[in-house]
């Protein structure tokens, strides 16, 4: 029997803009209540909140502010464009996981924690957005803490008899009860850290990150078993994988 594995990638902050104008059913309409609370406490905070608080919130200052706020009403006025989660969001880690030179199956089995939508997988469309997970919105939780419950259980729902590679980091694992995952499903949990392994250096290691998880959603578990990857070492550990920043690591960009 083929391997059943799923990713869980984190977003990013930056956002393709664009899309068209539709309706369609994506993997996790059962989180269709909790994505309705977290759109009434997101108006009632855009109309509310300050300008330092908005900076906070949306990750975005200046122009980019002005763009994340246009983009944010639309959300909440309902006319906001879609595109597939793979094609909407850039950046680093994104742009080394490649998901256009995928197949449409390896991009369904991206698992995405969001602050505004709980969790997606790679070919569900969104709006563009910006809403950091650790945000408290008004009447609402820290968002992370909010969408746990839920995001937890769709999540065991949506991997039943799978594997699950974490390359979450802190903000996006918090949105889920892994400890509860992880009785219930087989858990690869991926850490990127220094080369001494005294801290981790989640920033540093996007590149490598995009271009592991490309690998893991190809090859399965056996992409751990290539022991170096962008000059960072490889090294599968039972239920971890640890991977080395090189000695002189380089601060690698999109390709």
């Amino acid at each position: 029997m083929a391997e059943r594995l799923f990713a869980l990638i984190p977003p990013s902050q930056g956002k393709a803009p664009g899309g068209r104008r539709q309706t369609s059913v994506g993997t996790f309409d059962v989180l269709e209540g909790p994505r309705r609370e977290v759109l009434d406490a997101l108006r009632t905070f855009v109309a509310t909140a300050s300008i330092a608080q908005l900076e906070i919130a949306l990750g975005a200052r200046g122009p980019l502010l002005q763009r994340a706020l246009a983009a944010t009403q639309q959300v909440l006025e309902g006319t906001a464009p879609v595109l597939p989660a793979w094609r909407r969001y850039e950046g680093v880690v994104w742009s080394y996981l490649a998901p256009e030179s995928m197949t449409p199956a390896q991009r369904r089995r991206i698992l995405v924690p969001s602050g505004l939508y709980g969790l997606l997988a790679g070919d569900d469309r969104i709006a563009e957005y910006r809403l950091k997970m650790n945000v408290r919105l008004t009447n609402l939780p820290p968002l992370a803490r909010f969408w746990r419950p839920s995001v937890t259980e769709a999540l065991l729902e949506r991997t039943t008899h799978a594997t699950i590679v974490n390359f979450l980091p802190k903000e996006h694992v918090a949105s889920v009860d892994m400890e509860r995952v992880k009785t219930r499903r087989n858990v690869i949990d991926v850490h990127f850290v220094a080369t001494d392994e005294s801290k981790a250096v989640g920033h540093d290691a996007k590149a490598v990150k995009g271009e592991l998880a490309r690998a893991v959603l190809r090859e399965g578990v056996a992409a751990f078993s290539v022991p170096e990857r962008l000059g960072w070492r490889v090294e599968r550990r039972d239920s971890d994988v640890i991977v080395s920043a090189p000695p002189n690591r380089a601060h690698f960009t999109a390709p």
